[in-house]
């Protein structure tokens, strides 16, 4: 994928995961209405209407666009690294509980990490999918692939354990199942279509388990995030068993979603190789 060339500076920051000095970037006290995008591959981050002056020293935002930043753990574990979702590249960090906002989060971005697009561009609406099947490196390997999705995120959802480890995950013990999170515009990929794809990329009769990968945290689980999700999730269900399949996938209301850690995002694309248990083939 092409992205914009960066200056010595910017690939301090962004590829390097460097900080400007506070009070110097250009965006702290800018006020113009328009979006913030990512500098190196062009994508929408953040919107004017919320960034906030939190007296930081750097541009601050209480939202951003959904499916645009995703979080990931500093390596000490201390504080929470925002990156786009698209090219990775590094925005800053995020904040929570500072009570400096209503929606009590604080984004704070290197200036040097965006560009501006002047003009409130009215943000695109956008729904989120949850399903698990198996290991997450196959199910997101095919779910990103439909022309339509914004972003996937590899996770843990469904268990009783907060913010768990892949470690703890694996024991089997936590009750999360291995899943990925998907970001869609419905103007161009409906939940259905990617709902069947998700059944046409695993074995869906197989319980707790996939291929080799056996236990709980391998499941198939469609987790619905609204009623008119859960309709289409039990009518696919419903029509599966209708041609004679024993459907082994369970229906739940989603739940909170932990990201996984860094190394198992984006596993295929940026490793090479294909999945050893998602298969694709035609079931409707």
């Amino acid at each position: 994928m092409d992205y914009n060339k960066l200056s010595p500076q910017e690939e301090r920051v962004i590829i390097n995961k460097g900080t400007e000095m506070p009070f110097t970037g250009e965006f702290y006290k800018h006020s113009e209405k328009g979006t913030y995008t990512c500098r190196q591959c062009g994508a929408a981050l953040y919107l004017s209407d919320d960034k906030f002056d939190s007296g930081c020293g750097w541009p601050s935002f209480d939202d951003e666009i959904e499916g645009a930043v995703k979080r990931v753990l500093d390596a000490d574990g201390r504080r929470t690294e925002i990156v786009c979702a698209n090219c990775g590249g590094h925005l800053g960090h995020v904040f929570e509980g500072e009570r400096l906002t209503a929606k009590d989060t604080r984004h704070c971005v290197n200036s040097i990490s965006m560009d501006f697009v002047p003009g409130q561009k009215e943000q695109a609406k956008t729904e989120t999918a949850i399903l698990a099947s198996g290991c997450f490196w196959g199910t997101e390997y095919y779910l990103k692939k439909p022309e339509g999705v914004k972003s996937t995120t590899v996770g843990y959802t469904g268990g009783h354990v907060g913010n768990p480890s892949y470690e703890q995950v694996c024991t089997g013990r936590t009750g999360h199942a291995e899943a990925v999170k998907v970001v869609f515009d419905p103007t161009r990929v409906s939940y259905e279509k990617l709902l069947k794809l998700f059944f046409e990329t695993h074995d869906f009769t197989q319980l707790n388990r996939q291929g080799p990968d056996i236990g709980e945290q391998y499941r198939s689980v469609v987790f619905y995030t609204n009623d008119e999700q859960k309709a289409i999730a039990e009518k696919l269900v419903k029509t599966l068993s209708e041609k004679g399949y024993t459907v082994a996938t369970t229906i739940e209301k989603a739940g909170t979603f932990y990201d996984a850690e860094k190394y198992h995002q984006d596993y295929y694309h940026k490793g090479g190789g294909t999945p050893y248990c998602h298969i694709k083939r035609e079931v409707f």
